[in-house]
């Protein structure tokens, strides 16, 4: 796990300098604390900075084959480099380390981009082929590790983390254009960034750079089945599932220095705690973050899979005190504005596990690959409102549901409201359903708020979700919460929070061939109801008598924050004003938000989050690489 940074320049007699190497690699040297590493070969510059975890002794990169005219830089982890690496001495390979990263060397002299099928584990790696005089640059399938890339006066230039390339050039210009999809959805989706002309790599793609061109190709994506090939034979599903989830935690618990778990107590991390513990021959080192809000604490619980499997156990505390603070590293660490709050909780968790271990499992993609999230349940619920309900009353009961909430007050109120807001989305499409579950108030308000077009979410919706072959609803949430939420929300969020403290997670859930199994699975047995019981109903069946009932049929909690709750203090209301004309954000449209939040008519705590975030990344200078790094 690692950091890396790198410069082609396309101007073939323009030398590469060192100090401007190692000035891209100290931005991120938070990402690897125990070594960096440099390699110039004319008019290509590699950088890397390096957290050991495997091969402390002979893993220092950039590594090179015996000819040294292929070099590499390599964040992230092969989980099995084991098993290619016999398969790769059998085809006359040899080794002079024990580390991944030769492998990943050996795998692309046998194999060329092909080596990215053969890869099982998350990555963003840079190989320089001085034969071929091409730079091929991967990200992992599901997006673990991010990289960033730029063409700038002629140069192009990559990065683990935009500072990285900043560093390079200074000063750049945010992307108003994006204004819109961040107020939607909370972060920036690939292949945008905040910035007019640093991109990121999609997942499952890679880049070959080579002469004056740039060409990005996809290497792997969801599988291709249609709604009639979908499995449905839950024995056999159940029977594979479980044999991947334990060889994709027994091999995620290959390392050389300490590790243990993420816990929240919920079904994810538990599985993988209960997972750990029947293999691991010692108490698996358990770590858990919570809250004083009572709604939102889950310590309890994970106390239960603590104390059952006899683990480890830290707990630590987020309360408001330290969310100015917390604002703040954010803002730094992100780049951009990432408006998904549960980043502040992940990176106390982070810090926490950083004191005693150096790598964690976690239950990361838990909702995305077993449809968790209660958007699946809205789905169900939907199909059956829209063919059970006739017409008329389908029109009318929103209305009569949204006047009977004008007339009570406080929780109640609230109630009505959220349950008026879920039947005026059973009345539309399912895009534009998708559009308002983001933010939670209607398409029509949030333009208000937003006073100018920007990049339209509706035309980035439906071009992600042309891509997609499966026409049920909840196939569709599933394919764009696997292509985009996961990769540009959850995992960028666990990467920089884990890796601003250097610590490195892995997510067993996510190994590729549990995702393309779930992917390829019916609905019936996703979610053969949609009521809680049928929540994430195949990873229940594998765990049934592995975990006990209070957990497996727990109703899910979500790693939340209490926003609503934070967002009621007044202080917020002169934050929330906005100054800056480049945002230009409706004022009396914050301020009705901010009423409503606080009556407890609505809970706006998520929308209020984002527009705060925006204005303070808009507001500050943007010349990261000249702040000093600060741990989350």
């Amino acid at each position: 796990m690692c950091g890396i940074a790198g410069i082609f320049n396309f101007d073939l007699d323009r030398s590469i300098s060192k100090d401007v190497l190692k000035r891209m690699a100290d931005t991120i040297a938070h990402r690897g604390p125990d070594g960096e590493g440099y390699f110039i070969d004319a008019f290509v510059g590699l950088a890397h900075r390096r957290l050991s975890i495997i091969d402390l002794e002979g893993g220092n990169q950039p590594m090179f084959n015996e000819r040294r005219d292929i070099s590499i830089v390599f964040n992230g982890e092969i989980y099995n480099y084991i098993e290619l690496k016999y398969e790769l001495i059998k085809h006359g390979h040899s080794f002079v380390t024990t580390s991944d990263t030769e492998v990943i060397i050996k795998a692309y002299e046998q194999w060329g981009f092909a080596c990215q099928e053969k890869l099982n584990g998350m990555w963003a790696f840079a190989i320089w082929d001085a034969r071929e005089q091409h730079l091929f640059l991967s990200r992992d399938r599901l997006g673990e590790k991010p990289l960033n890339y730029m063409l700038y006066k002629n140069t192009f230039l990559f990065g683990s983390e935009i500072k990285s390339i900043l560093a390079y050039t200074g000063d750049l210009e945010p992307d108003d254009e994006m204004h819109e999809l961040y107020m939607f959805l909370g972060y920036i989706p690939a292949p945008y960034t905040y910035y007019k002309s640093i991109k990121k790599l999609a997942a499952g793609n890679f880049l070959v750079v080579k002469k004056n061109k740039v060409n990005e190709h996809t290497y792997w994506d969801l599988p291709d089945i249609s709604e009639n090939d979908l499995l449905k034979d839950k024995k056999q599903v159940t029977s594979r599932l479980n044999e991947l989830l334990y060889d994709s935690v027994n091999i995620r618990m290959r390392s050389d220095v300490p590790y243990g778990a993420f816990l929240s107590g919920g079904l994810d991390s538990s599985c993988i705690v209960s997972t750990m513990s029947e293999i691991s021959s010692h108490p698996v080192k358990t770590f858990t973050i919570g809250f004083n809000e009572k709604a939102f604490d889950e310590r309890d619980n994970a106390r239960i899979i603590a104390d059952m499997f006899r683990t480890e156990h830290t707990e630590e505390i987020v309360d408001k005190s330290s969310l100015e603070q917390s604002i703040q590293k954010v803002l730094h660490h992100f780049d951009e504005p990432f408006a998904d709050p549960a980043a502040i909780p992940t990176s106390f968790l982070a810090k926490s596990a950083s004191q005693h271990v150096k790598m964690v499992l976690t239950g990361d993609g838990g909702d995305e690959v077993f449809a968790g999230y209660s958007n699946y349940q809205s789905e169900l619920f939907a199909k059956k409102y829209q063919n059970s309900i006739p017409g008329f009353l389908k029109n009318v009961l929103p209305g009569m549901v949204g006047l009977m909430a004008s007339v009570v007050t406080g929780n109640s109120r609230y109630k009505l409201n959220r349950i008026k807001r879920v039947l005026d989305s059973f009345n539309v499409s399912f895009d534009e359903r998708l559009i308002t579950k983001f933010v939670k108030i209607p398409p029509s308000e949030m333009k208000l708020l937003m006073n100018n077009n920007y990049y339209p979410i509706n035309d980035f919706i439906s071009s992600t979700l042309n891509n997609c072959k499966l026409k049920d609803p909840f196939y569709r949430l599933n394919y764009f919460n696997l292509k985009i939420s996961l990769p540009d929300q959850m995992l960028i969020k666990i990467d920089k929070t884990s890796m601003a403290n250097s610590l490195e997670t892995r997510a067993p859930l996510l190994d590729y061939r549990i995702v393309e199994l779930m992917y390829q699975v019916d609905k019936s047995l996703k979610m053969p109801t949609y009521t809680d019981k049928g929540v994430k109903h195949m990873l229940k069946s594998v765990m049934k008598n592995k975990l006990p009932n209070e957990i497996l049929n727990r109703r899910k909690q979500g790693f939340e924050v209490p926003l609503r709750e934070w967002f009621k203090d007044r202080v917020f209301e002169n934050v929330l004003n906005s100054t800056n004309s480049s945002i230009a954000l409706n004022n009396t449209m914050i301020k009705k938000l901010i009423e409503e939040n606080n009556k407890g008519q609505f809970d706006h705590g998520t929308l209020l989050w984002r527009i705060l975030l925006l204005q303070r990344w808009m507001e500050q200078s943007i010349a990261l690489p000249t702040r000093l790094t600060l741990p989350l």
